[in-house]
């Protein structure tokens, strides 16, 4: 007999943020789309009946599931990724929107708006 993967059982605190996440209109899309995923698996829909409900390929309902079960609903979150390193430091930034966000007057500077070259 084939083993099915199924989403391990839910404690009631799980099972009530799932529910909620599941129903949701103002959470975020991807959210919502893992919420319903691991709480349809939690009513007892088969992996292939969720990826037809949902829209969405069975490796997808299979890697939300798998991560759910290690990781728990901190696995539903993206994890970080790998990408370019930022240009500027994060002191470079705040420095910067500080002073956008003052008139240049107030700096000393001898024009009356910021624009892009200044």
């Amino acid at each position: 007999m084939p083993m099915y993967l199924t989403v391990r059982p839910l404690t009631d605190a799980e099972a009530e943020t799932l529910e909620r996440l599941a129903r949701s209109r103002t959470t975020p899309a991807r959210a919502v789309e893992r919420a319903r995923v691991v709480w349809e698996a939690h009513q007892g829909t088969r992996v292939p009946a969720i990826a037809d409900r949902l829209g969405v390929c069975e490796a997808t309902v299979r890697r939300w599931l798998r991560r759910f079960n290690a990781e728990g609903l901190a696995g539903l979150s993206d994890k970080p990724r790998s990408g370019r390193p930022a240009t500027y430091p994060p002191e470079a930034v705040g420095e910067l929107i500080a002073a956008s966000l003052t008139a240049p007057q107030e700096l000393g500077l001898p024009f009356g708006s910021w624009t892009l070259s200044r």
